[in-house]
């Protein structure tokens, strides 16, 4: 409990949820973290419950450790503990911990008083729209102006848990061989994709068959359109391999699958990355895997710093964005971004693309995606650029993908790409 406050304090001071969970004992981390996430994903909530019980907020240590226990406590149903279990936690907790032990009775009487009224306090935090979907006002309000006909859906699927796809990878096995060396650990999954299997329970990654061998990666379904979308009919200009770039590459999970969708003699991929530590782990990601590429550490929307002049057959632009699309795997996302941030990434997205289109060569493509569900990092982003590139063409895309939850009674995923993050899509070609 107290470790998960203190996690929940680090990422309220604006510290990522990634390092915040990372600082915490590898032995620990794993529980830390789970409930993390579910303090994250109920933060809302429990905001709304403490202003119930407390007329002024507490200190920063005091109010994470007591919003940490309404999270967790507040839908028994949900809860990983007894209620009553999880308030003796908090206040022992309270009392160990030199930070908050001057409030250790002010949080005793606060959680002892929820307990006794716990479903009067959470009726009257219904009316919140914040402690309702656990997302901050304006991003609901977002949703609801740009997909007025899905916002709930959205909101409701970014509070359950992410479902654990792979991606087979075919230059060294098949989905049906692979599946049925996860059906030979005990392990179930369900095709997903063109060559993705959703696994119907998680499990840590190294004890999945195969992994030490390079035989899957771990990749969001709706991540792994990207390498066919912008691969697929495509051919080289010329006897020389295809030359294709992956201009925003860490930590490679995309390079590989362009290396994986095309034969081995047909493609050449730079991947391009301006954190040299993320760009070690693309290094990390394809020697797994059995794959090279040309790492580069440089910045994308610098060309004449890293490009050697000669076009690219294609490019794939998985641009910074708000993540907005993947806040299942990192619910801490929902609560450190500001609506301005959009704005800024916009900017930021829109310079890249100018930057790269002129790098396509004529019939060559450029696809541009983004983890988010707003619209001016996706269909608004692709409109204006339109509207200032008459040599660019927008070809069949799937444009704006929601985030999805729910399987169909038989527990198969309700659509073709199973449960899947947030995307969007646009795939450009040079006239």
């Amino acid at each position: 409990m107290q470790l998960t406050a203190a996690a929940l304090a680090s990422i309220r001071s604006g510290v990522s949820g990634s390092v915040a969970f990372e600082a915490v004992d590898p032995h620990l981390r794993p529980g830390v973290q789970a409930l993390g996430f579910q303090v994250l994903r109920w933060l809302g909530r429990a905001e709304a419950l403490r202003r119930q019980l407390a007329k002024r907020t507490p200190p920063p240590a005091a109010d994470a450790l007591l919003c940490t226990a309404l999270a967790l406590a507040w839908d028994a149903e949900r809860s990983p503990y007894e209620p009553f279990t999880l308030v003796d936690q908090a206040v022992e907790a309270a009392k160990r911990n030199p930070g908050t032990r001057a409030q250790a009775s002010f949080i005793n009487a606060c959680l002892r008083r929820f307990l006794r009224e716990r479903d009067e306090l959470v009726t009257a935090t219904e009316r919140e729209p914040v402690a309702q979907w656990n997302h901050p006002r304006w991003w609901i309000e977002r949703l609801k102006r740009e997909h007025p006909r899905d916002w709930q859906r959205v909101l409701a699927a970014d509070n359950t848990q992410a479902p654990m796809t792979l991606r087979v990878n075919v230059r060294k096995t098949d989905v049906a061989s692979f599946r049925r060396a996860l059906e030979a650990a005990s392990l179930q999954a369900v095709p997903v994709g063109a060559t993705g299997l959703q696994l119907t329970r998680a499990r840590p990654v190294q004890q999945l068959p195969g992994f030490l061998d390079g035989e899957f990666s771990v990749q969001d379904a709706a991540a792994q359109l990207a390498a066919p979308l912008l691969l697929d009919g495509l051919r080289a200009q010329g006897p020389s391999p295809m030359r294709v770039l992956d201009a925003c590459a860490a930590p490679g999970g995309k390079t590989a699958h362009l290396l994986e969708f095309a034969a081995p003699a047909a493609i050449e991929v730079t991947a391009l990355e301006v954190d040299a530590v993320r760009s070690r782990r693309i290094d990390e990601t394809l020697s797994r895997l059995g794959m090279s590429a040309k790492v580069v550490v440089a910045d994308a929307s610098r060309p004449a710093q890293w490009w050697d002049g000669v076009p690219f057959d294609a490019i794939l632009l998985d641009a910074p964005c708000t993540a907005s699309g993947i806040v299942r795997r990192h619910p801490d996302v929902r609560w450190l971004r500001r609506e301005s941030d959009i704005e800024q990434l916009a900017l930021q997205q829109a310079m890249l693309l100018a930057s790269l289109w002129p790098l396509v060569r004529p019939g060559g493509r450029l696809l541009y995606c983004t983890c988010s569900v707003f619209k001016e990092e996706g269909a608004h982003q692709i409109e204006a650029f339109l509207a200032h590139n008459t040599d660019a063409r927008l070809l069949p895309s799937p444009g704006h993908l929601l985030p999805q939850s729910g399987v169909n009674a038989r527990g198969v995923p309700d659509n073709p790409l199973g449960d899947h993050d947030g995307f969007f899509y646009a795939l450009l070609e040079k006239l």
